[in-house]
């Protein structure tokens, strides 16, 4: 039996162990990845860190914004909808 201490040579299995290691970091690599960029969604702020596009709340700012309602009148009605949604609804809209 040959070895490589008795004069043997490694052959093309030298090349196995590198391989290993570079499929292993290119698997690490791609997994990141895709996790930041699933992360842009940014699934664990929680689902109340922005009110839904149809909600009273983002309703009340697009009004506000478009000019349709003044500031008095906003807090006004924020503060009625704080009280009927809660505190979660209305924290993404201050």
């Amino acid at each position: 039996m040959l070895t490589l201490a008795h004069g043997g040579s490694p052959g093309p299995w030298i090349l196995f162990l590198p391989l290993v290691w570079a499929v292993a970091a290119g698997g690490v690599v791609t997994v990141v990845r895709r996790a930041v960029r699933r992360g842009r969604g940014v699934p664990w702020r929680g689902a109340d860190a922005h009110p839904a596009a149809d909600s009273p709340i983002a309703v009340l700012g697009r009004r506000f914004a478009a000019g349709e309602i003044d500031e008095d009148e906003y807090w006004r009605r924020l503060s009625v909808l704080d009280e009927q949604f809660g505190r979660a609804a209305g924290s993404g809209a201050r």
